[in-house]
């Protein structure tokens, strides 16, 4: 845990003792429900997963239990990282194209009328 006035960190990883790598809970902390439904998508689209879910602690706490039980002997970060990545092309490709829309659109209504 972090000491008073030491930044608490973004992302833990809990594990048992001598568990599975390919069976980890990460806690995400000031995350809600905007990433963790959107982050579960994309990991459930991975062939090695077989079990990936989220819960919010309590609506008071800003954090989310992430779960994620992966086959094969695949560790369960592998699938998280590439969940990450995936979900910030996604953002990156919905945000280029949308920009490029408010663009045009701006580019429209700045030519006079016929």
């Amino acid at each position: 845990m972090a000491a008073e006035g030491e930044k608490k960190p973004v992302l833990e990883m809990v594990q048992a003792d001598g568990g599975d790598e390919g069976c980890v809970t990460f806690v995400l902390h000031n995350e809600d429900h905007t990433l963790g439904n959107s982050l579960r998508y994309m990991i459930m689209k991975t062939v090695d997963v077989d079990f990936c879910g989220y819960t919010i602690t309590h609506p008071s706490e800003s954090k989310i239990n992430f779960r994620i039980q992966t086959r094969g002997g695949v560790p369960a970060t592998e699938p998280l990282r590439r969940g990450l990545r995936d979900l910030t092309e996604v953002s990156q490709h919905v945000l280029n194209t949308f920009q490029a829309r408010v663009d045009e659109f701006k580019e429209r209504q700045e030519q006079p009328m016929d």
